[in-house]
């Protein structure tokens, strides 16, 4: 893959795209809504601005802005946003705010952050003390959900209030590794209900009866990147060694699955089964955590080579030249667990393989374009 192919796509994708419909969101699309405040949008603006951080282009920043922009208003309030949904997947687009309050100081950019932490305070939580993924999913924990909310909550406790509950977010995570984790294989159960009550949890441990690569991927994001916003000091020397190791640990075991093309199966620990696919999303963002993990000093030097495989494996599969320009494929669009409304969101392999697969959707492209930016860097 030569980096100005790469460039190529992503002009074309902001060419495509305006401010109220972005041409990557193919969720909503398909859905037959607007783009609003989510965490689809959210990852795609955060990749931008990484790319702005890696090459100085300009472009990519100012899109990046007007988009937030066009959706903050001057008291801080969110069009599309409501904080009392309690829907943790709308914490991830606030990341976006950091960045350009950092670059451009707007204000209301400030209250903005503000008015989503408000959400973080107050999101109700599980027995263990884990915020529940939704309001709408009481008790639940879904591994994805740990990207979404950890690391807006350590970057504005880092930034804003003079790291007062760093120990709610290490025990969130150390709640995960106890009940998420399968010991054989080390990888993540999707999802987890601390209530026993949902209809696609085992009984007994809570747990849904799969590994997906996505949400495994997520939560890799969700370590590296708590890690990256955390300032280390002496009182909390010992729980960011966990959380390190506890990143070095997924890395390695995640690798034990990586298939010799350079990806990941859509579920990982069933890569022989078929009609089980290699996927994009989750393939490129185990890509840009390797590759980032490397940069910031958690992994060895050596672990470069599987991150520059992984996404190598992706564009040579799945990134194609049409007569419509450049299109990125093999992506799933979404996957989750009931409601209970839902029961064909049961976690078995046959719901996991019945989900769309598309192409030129955020949660694929956004993750590749962040492990983009680990390899201009590397350049």
């Amino acid at each position: 893959m030569q980096m100005p192919v790469f460039e190529k796509y992503i002009d074309q994708l902001i060419e495509k795209s305006t401010l109220d419909v972005p041409v990557w969101n193919i969720e909503k699309a398909m859905a037959g809504k607007a783009g609003g405040w989510n965490y689809i949008d959210g990852c795609m603006i955060l990749a931008l601005l990484e790319i702005y951080k890696a090459t100085g282009e300009e472009k990519y920043y100012k899109f990046a802005d007007a988009f937030i922009d066009h959706r903050v208003n001057e008291d801080g309030t969110i069009n599309g946003y409501d904080p009392l949904e309690y829907n943790i997947d709308n914490v991830n687009a606030g990341k976006t705010l950091f960045a350009l309050y950092e670059i451009n100081g707007k204000e209301k950019y400030r209250r903005a952050i503000e008015l989503i932490y408000s959400q973080v305070k107050n999101q109700p939580r599980t027995a263990e003390g884990n915020f529940w993924h939704k309001k709408i999913y009481p008790n639940q924990v879904w591994l994805d959900g740990m990207y979404m909310g950890q690391p807006f909550y350590m970057e504005y406790e880092t930034k804003f209030n003079n790291k007062k509950n760093y120990g709610d977010i290490f025990a969130q995570f150390g709640n995960v590794v106890e009940c998420m984790r399968d010991k054989n294989t080390g990888l993540y159960y999707h999802g987890y209900d601390a209530s026993r009550q949902a209809f696609w949890c085992d009984k007994d441990t809570g747990l849904s009866q799969n590994f997906w690569l996505r949400a495994l991927g997520w939560y890799s994001m969700a370590l590296l990147d708590t890690l990256d916003k955390c300032e280390v000091f002496k009182e909390c020397q010992k729980e960011y060694t966990f959380l390190e190791k506890t990143f070095v640990q997924l890395m390695d075991d995640m690798l034990k699955f990586q298939d010799e093309s350079g990806m990941w199966y859509q579920l990982p620990a069933l890569g022989g089964k078929e009609p089980n696919y290699l996927e994009t999303s989750g393939s490129a963002i185990m890509s840009y955590s390797l590759l980032k993990g490397v940069r910031l000093g958690f992994l060895p030097e050596s672990y470069r080579q599987y991150g520059v495989k992984a996404f190598e494996g992706i564009c040579n599969k799945y990134l194609k030249e049409t007569e419509n320009g450049l299109n990125l494929g093999g992506i799933c669009l979404v996957a989750g667990l009931g409601p209970e409304e839902n029961r064909r969101r049961d976690g078995s392999f046959e719901y996991y393989m019945s989900e769309p697969v598309v192409e030129n959707d955020a949660k694929g492209v956004g993750p590749l374009l962040l492990a983009y930016t680990e390899l201009r860097r590397l350049d």
